[in-house]
């Protein structure tokens, strides 16, 4: 599978929570970190998706926003905490990458003047906040 998602976390179904029209999919990343992706009922039948079932979750880069504080206040369903590894500026924005407990890599793209505004630096402790609409569920 190929796709133009920037970040693709892997892990497993730990659980689903079915509503009305949508579901919550939670996906154990491993070392206890967890994301909840929001897609439809159909969606996770068509997928066949099940406890255990391994899983990728599909980010853009240009969805996840930074914060140095892990406990901004935010309707962001995912906090994903970590340490900044890397940034790389361009000419407006930044690309902000974080090295998650998992060891796995999760990358922002952010405007340089919040790079500046929040001081991100390499080395420095980061949360990625996503809301749950913004992660797409793959499965081979």
């Amino acid at each position: 599978m190929k796709t133009s998602a920037r970040n693709q976390l892997s892990g497993s179904i730990k659980e689903i929570k079915k509503g009305a029209v949508n579901g919550n999919v939670v996906l154990d990343l491993g070392n206890e970190l967890v994301v909840v992706a929001n897609i439809t009922n159909d969606s996770i039948e068509r997928l066949q998706l099940a406890p255990g079932k391994p899983a990728l979750a599909l980010i853009k880069a240009s969805f996840i926003l930074l914060s140095p504080d892990p406990e901004v206040k935010i309707s962001a369903r995912n906090r994903l905490q970590g340490t900044v590894s890397g940034i790389i500026p361009g000419a407006v924005n930044s690309e902000v990458i974080l090295q998650l407990p998992t060891g796995q890599g999760i990358t922002a793209i952010v405007t340089n003047e919040s790079v500046s505004e929040l001081a991100l630096a390499v080395g420095q402790p980061c949360t990625a906040l996503i809301k749950a609409s913004h992660i797409i569920i793959a499965v081979d």
